[in-house]
């Protein structure tokens, strides 16, 4: 194995751990934060960056291949649309009248 095969194999792993890290981040963000603004916050920010590692870890392995030129779309795709859909989804709640989480609330 070459030097340039070494450096693309500990940056797919390096993408992938980066990935998984911010996925769980994510999923600790929903269960655990107060109130629906928070948790599409986490949802946007963190799943967005999950998913952006892990797609570009699958476009390094693959390559220029068909298939590696759809993952880094994709990759786009979803830097797009996961914050559009929590943006709609805070504005969804605040249009309905949900209170946002406030320090000393005992709603949790």
């Amino acid at each position: 194995m070459d030097a340039l095969e070494t450096a693309r194999v500990a940056l797919v792993v390096g993408f992938t751990l980066l990935g998984l890290f911010f996925t769980f981040v994510s999923m600790t963000g929903v269960l655990r934060l107060p109130d629906v603004y928070s948790r599409a916050h986490t949802a946007s920010q963190a799943d967005t960056l999950g998913a952006g590692f892990g797609l570009a870890a699958v476009a390094l392995t693959i390559g220029w291949e068909a298939a590696g030129v759809k993952s880094v779309l994709l990759l786009f795709f979803i830097f797009v649309t996961n914050p559009t859909a929590a943006h709609a989804i805070a504005r969804a709640a605040f249009e309905e009248g949900t209170v946002p989480w406030t320090e000393g609330d005992e709603r949790r």
